[in-house]
C-alpha cells in the first residue's frame, strides 16, 4: 500500500468530523502503520519486560481516538499529536496502576520474604517524567507540548511546528530548553529521594 499523503489523511479527518462514517473506515488502514510506529517509539523508551505490548497500546489509543467526538480534527499532524498525548496518558495510567498494585492495591499484604522480587522502576520513571512535564506545563505550556510531541509522539521538528503553529526555530529552541529543564528537574527529584 502506498504511503498516504498528509492531504489524503486530512481530507478523511475532515469528512469524519462531518459525520462520514465511511471516512473513518478508510482512515484506519491509512493511519494504523503510523500509530504503530508511534507506539513502538513509546515502547522503545520503556524498560525491557513492559507488560503492555505495542499492539495493545495502538488498539487502546485507536479506541479512544474513535470514541472522541468533541475534537475538530485540523489535519494529519493534529491527529497524530492527539494520538501521542493519548498514548502517553495510557502509559502513565498503566504505570500508576502497576505502582498501585505493587504497593498492595487494596489486597491482603504478603510479607516481603514471601513475595517474588519484581523490579518495577520503569513505572516510577514514567510517572516521574509525567509529573515533571506537568510542572513544566505550569511554567511553559508550549515547551511541555514540544516535549510531548517530539519525545512521546516521535514528530519531527517541522511536524511539531505545524501542530503548535510556531516556527521551526521556536520548536528547536523550546526542545533544547525543555530537555535541559526536565533533566535538572528529574535529577533534583532523584537527589531529593536519596
Amino acid at each position: 500500500m502506498p504511503t498516504p499523503t498528509p492531504h489524503e489523511i486530512t481530507v478523511l479527518l475532515l469528512a469524519w468530523n462531518h459525520g462520514d462514517q465511511a471516512a473513518l473506515d478508510q482512515l484506519l488502514p491509512l493511519v494504523y502503520g503510523e500509530l504503530h510506529r508511534l507506539a513502538r517509539h513509546y515502547m522503545h523508551n520503556e524498560r525491557p519486560g513492559h507488560l503492555l505490548q505495542t499492539t495493545a497500546l495502538v488498539n487502546e489509543a485507536y479506541l479512544r481516538l474513535v470514541d472522541t467526538r468533541q475534537i475538530e480534527w485540523q489535519n494529519r499532524a493534529h491527529f497524530f499529536a492527539i494520538a501521542a498525548r493519548l498514548m502517553r496518558r495510557i502509559l502513565v495510567d498503566f504505570a500508576r496502576e502497576q505502582n498501585y498494585q505493587k504497593r498492595g492495591g487494596g489486597e491482603v499484604q504478603i510479607p516481603l520474604d514471601e513475595a517474588p522480587a519484581i523490579a518495577c522502576e520503569w513505572n516510577e520513571d514514567v510517572v516521574a517524567l509525567d509529573e515533571a512535564l506537568a510542572k513544566l506545563a505550569a511554567i511553559d505550556e508550549r515547551k511541555s507540548r514540544v516535549v510531548e510531541l517530539r519525545f512521546f509522539g516521535g514528530l519531527t521538528e517541522d511536524e511539531t511546528a505545524t501542530v503548535l503553529q510556531v516556527s521551526h526555530e521556536s520548536v528547536k529552541r523550546d526542545w533544547r530548553l525543555a530537555k535541559s529543564w526536565l533533566l535538572r528537574q528529574l535529577r533534583a527529584e532523584v537527589a531529593h529521594a536519596a
